[in-house]
């Protein structure tokens, strides 16, 4: 916060100002005018008598004559010496009269320029600091309608914190950090078997969880309309999310750019929608439980993906999903069918120790680095038709539905099929 309301400081003045000429005496004025009479005087004299010696009649009178013309133009020439002089003097002071006076009001205005900026400064200061108190005393407002029993209440909360951030681009991560710190805190969903109008302690209990779940859900929404790059000015650019542990409903990030996402030992009731999302950051999805069906079609992830551990209850599609990082699938449980199809990894994906309950589809999957299916129970029948392998390592894999791999390479070579033992070198690589 700026407190600088104290005055610019007092100018000192550093323009040079021009000397003008010290003024004339009387006395020196006087002088001058008896020095010049003096002259003229002397001339007169030394050309009336001497310069006319042994002359007479018509050539004295001429050359007298001629004398004192000589005397009283030496005078004159004096007298208009001394008026040039006194000429260039007043054009001297004249000038720099005007010079100073020039230096004088560009100081000045150099002065006014300097206090003007410095009161513009701490007006703007001000203002700045009258916005961030507003915006610190609208945030703290909004978290405490949060905190609220009466759900409308934290609504208007949410609402209130979401205009704050499309405001003010510099309190948007700070805004979806809190967002998301709500949907980290625990919930338990309503129950249908206490869905009763009647008054009693249960049908409270399933209105207030019912009521927490529609605002839990448009802290959800609000999350993805505006990590949406295609929504225009209502983005709010690719800020991090931190869902660990959050119990999310019907959870929907399509289209969106995002940081980093971290999702680890969330839970997923309903589907799970990431269509066409792109994580800038790393994927955190580690322990996470998808109860519903989880889509994850066309996502790009750029950076790491870790899925490890985490169990997909119900459909899993990847179909088209880019990983341009090291991925985890380690240790993760696939409890309905699973689609990988033309899905592309760029670095190493390792899926050892997971298990595929039901159908698993890499078909035209690509991939540019190793990829491990060590110890990998397939119960369904797995496709891998048309992947494309850098190299594959299926050691202690077991397929127990069948495993179709027409035209699938390891390395430009045919990926064996079925993959008995057999077919296996001791390292698991197909061959």
């Amino acid at each position: 916060m700026t407190d600088d309301t104290r005055p610019a400081p007092s100018s000192t003045r550093v323009t040079t100002t021009r000397n003008r000429l010290r003024e004339l005496t009387p006395a020196a004025m006087w002088t001058t005018a008896v020095v010049i009479t003096i002259l003229t005087a002397g001339a007169v004299i030394a050309l009336w008598w001497p310069a006319t010696a042994g002359l007479t009649g018509a050539d004295l009178v001429k050359a007298r004559l001629d004398a004192l013309k000589i005397g009283l133009s030496i005078g004159v020439g004096g007298g208009g010496v001394v008026a040039l002089y006194l000429a260039w003097r007043r054009q001297h002071s004249t000038e720099a009269d005007l010079d100073n006076r020039e230096r004088t009001l560009a100081h000045q205005q150099a002065v006014a320029a300097t206090a003007q900026a410095h009161q513009e400064r701490v007006a703007d200061d001000a203002r700045a600091d009258a916005i961030e108190r507003r915006i610190t005393e609208l945030y703290l407002k909004a978290v405490e309608q949060l905190g609220s029993d009466k759900a409308p209440v934290r609504l208007g909360g949410f609402y209130a914190l979401e205009r704050l951030a499309q405001d003010n681009e510099t309190q948007r991560q700070t805004i979806a950090n809190v967002l998301c710190a709500y949907l980290r805190m625990p919930y338990v969903p309503p129950v249908e078997q206490d869905r009763k109008d009647d008054g009693t302690e249960h049908s409270e209990v399933y209105r207030e969880r019912a009521q927490e779940r529609e605002v839990r859900l448009t802290a959800q929404r609000l999350l993805s309309d505006h990590l949406a790059p295609d929504r225009g000015d209502v983005y709010w650019g690719e800020l991090d999310l931190d869902l660990t542990g959050a119990q999310l409903i019907n959870f929907t990030l399509t289209h969106v750019r995002i940081g980093t996402g971290t999702f680890h030992k969330a839970t997923f009731i309903g589907d799970a929608e990431f269509l066409k999302a792109t994580f800038v950051g790393d994927a955190e999805f580690a322990g996470a439980t998808f109860i519903g069906d989880a889509g994850f079609s066309k996502a790009a992830f750029t950076s790491g993906a870790q899925f490890g551990q985490a169990t997909f209850t119900k459909i899993a599609e990847f179909h088209k999903a880019t990983f341009n990082g090291t991925v985890s699938f380690m240790g993760t449980t696939f409890a309905s069918p699973t689609l990988f199809t033309q899905a592309a990894f760029a670095r190493s994906v390792y899926f050892d120790g997971a298990t595929f309950t039901s159908g698993a589809n890499f078909a035209a999957v690509v991939s540019n680095d190793e990829v491990s299916f060590n110890r990998v129970t397939f119960i369904g029948y797995a496709i891998f038709t048309e992947a494309a392998f850098t190299s594959a390592r299926f050691a202690g894999v077991a397929f127990n539905g069948g495993v179709e791999c027409d035209r699938a390479t390891v390395d430009d070579r045919p990926l064996a099929n079925p993959l008995p033992p057999h077919n296996r070198n001791d390292s698991g690589e197909a061959g």
